[in-house]
This record gives C-alpha cells, sequence and structure tokens, in this order.
C-alpha cells in the first residue's frame, strides 16, 4: 500500500493505538483516553508515495471532524495535478504545489463549502523529494527533521507553530490576506527522519515530548514504527485526553549538504 487517506470520524482510535506501514511511511493514531473524558477523533491524515518522494498532510481539527473530511477531499480530488508536479523530471520548484494549494483555498466553491462545515482544522502539509523538503502550514501541527548535524545545534523542528490560524467555519483563507507559513529545507548527508504530528504529543498531561531531545530519544535507534509505538504508549500512560496522529519516514541522503565556507579554514 503506497496511500493512505483517514478522517477520525470514520475510525476514532480511542482507547487504542494503531501503527502500521504504508509502504515507507510509518503512521500511528491514538484517539485519545476516554477515562480523560474523550468520545472522538477530530483528526485525519493523506500519505501519498512514489519512486523518489513522499507527499503528506496531517490534520487537526475541532467541535467537528467535518473540516478535516473536507480539506482532505478537496486535496484528494487534486491529486493529479500535485502528482504531476512531483514527477516532473527537470529539477522541481516547490512554489507550483504553493500555487495550486492556494488556488484551491482560496476558490469561492471550496470557501463556500467551508462556511457550512461545523468546526475548523489546522493542516500541515509536507513534501519531499530528492534532497528537499517543503511544508506548507495553517495552524498549530509540528513538523520535525531529525538528523544528527541538527540535533548537535538544537535543531529540531521545521516548522513554527501558529495558533488561532484555522481552514472551516473560522477561515484564515477567507480573509483580506491569507495567513500561513511555507518554506523549504535542504536535508543533510546521512539519515534524515521526517515526523509530523498533530498537539497531543506535546500538549499531554506531564509534556513528555515538550522537549524535543526527549523525542528523539524514545525514536533512537529503534525501528520506526517501535518508536511511535512507544511515544503513544506514553502518552497514553499520561492519561492525554487529545487524540493525536503521527506520520514519519526516513530519508537517507547521498549528496553532501551545505557547509560554511571556513569549515576547513
Amino acid at each position: 500500500m503506497n496511500n493512505l487517506s483517514w478522517v477520525g470520524s470514520e475510525e476514532d482510535f480511542v482507547d487504542k493505538r494503531d501503527v502500521r506501514w504504508v509502504n515507507r511511511v510509518a503512521v500511528g493514531r491514538f484517539g485519545g483516553n476516554s477515562s480523560a473524558g474523550q468520545t472522538k477523533n477530530e483528526d485525519g491524515c493523506i500519505i501519498w508515495q512514489n519512486g523518489d518522494w513522499e507527499f503528506a498532510a496531517i490534520l487537526d481539527a475541532h467541535k467537528s471532524a467535518e473540516s478535516a473530511k473536507l480539506v482532505i477531499d478537496t486535496i484528494e480530488q487534486h491529486k493529479e495535478d500535485f502528482v504531476e508536479i512531483l514527477e516532473m523530471k527537470e529539477s522541481l520548484d516547490f512554489k507550483y504545489l504553493e500555487v495550486i494549494l492556494l488556488k484551491i483555498f482560496q476558490s469561492e466553491k471550496f470557501l463556500d463549502k467551508c462556511r457550512r462545515v461545523t468546526g475548523e482544522t489546522a493542516c500541515l502539509i509536507i513534501v519531499r523529494k530528492a534532497n528537499y523538503v517543503w511544508w506548507f502550514s495553517v495552524g498549530d501541527c509540528l513538523a520535525y527533521v531529525l538528523h544528527q548535524d541538527l540535533i548537535a545545534l538544537n535543531q529540531f523542528q521545521l516548522n513554527q507553530r501558529q495558533f488561532f490560524e484555522w481552514i472551516g467555519q473560522v477561515n484564515t483563507f477567507g480573509q483580506a490576506v491569507p495567513c500561513y507559513t511555507s518554506g523549504t529545507r535542504e536535508l543533510r548527508r546521512g539519515n534524515n527522519l521526517i515526523l509530523l504530528s498533530t498537539d497531543g504529543l506535546v500538549e499531554c498531561p506531564g509534556e513528555p515530548f515538550s522537549d524535543p531531545s526527549n523525542l528523539v530519544a524514545t525514536l533512537n535507534e529503534k525501528e520506526l514504527d517501535e518508536g511511535i509505538s512507544q511515544l503513544l504508549m506514553e502518552i497514553e500512560r499520561q492519561n492525554v485526553r487529545d487524540s493525536t496522529t503521527i506520520i514519519a519516514w526516513n530519508v537517507e541522503v547521498e549528496k553532501e549538504g551545505s557547509i560554511p565556507s571556513n569549515h576547513f579554514g
């Protein structure tokens, strides 16, 4: 299986951990503890992949899962447009992806659908091709790129979480100026672990993973699915209420990353 499309209203995983491989991408889902008051799951995700690229989206809605489902369904409807760009043989310009997303999210048809849903969602999209990763973020989901060179400099997170940004009933793309963040990063030579998560991972009671170094320690020297299982087991043990969805995969890069000109001086 190369692809996955899921929203928590389909299967909520309350009191249940689910960790599985989608080809080379690992996904973990935990709907939260009913003992803490959880009754539903409003997360969602998309995973697509092919030979030298991955496209992943993670969503965290509130009030209902309707906004997450709307965004997932809309992105899936435009899958051919995204894949056509990702399959380009010449060098990839990630700006083409941003243009498509802005066209989709600012269309009157989509905005009208957003007005009709209950609640709103954060949305984080990550695309990796060759030795580059690109992100498009609305709201407070988290993305990490974990590599030994970066960890040594206490650099873990790819994006900065933004509060008060959503897509749905309250909609940043319905404002005079849409608010979102995007960017591109070069991956380092060796193993790069890309990990996306909804905020249940870091807003758990006791905050065991608010410090990214604890995240690294849990994932270090384990198979990725086993590491994700341990992350979910720990937040379950801490009696987290919020649902948590994690998508992660390893990228092995042969090309040397940029280094400062005085490195050998």
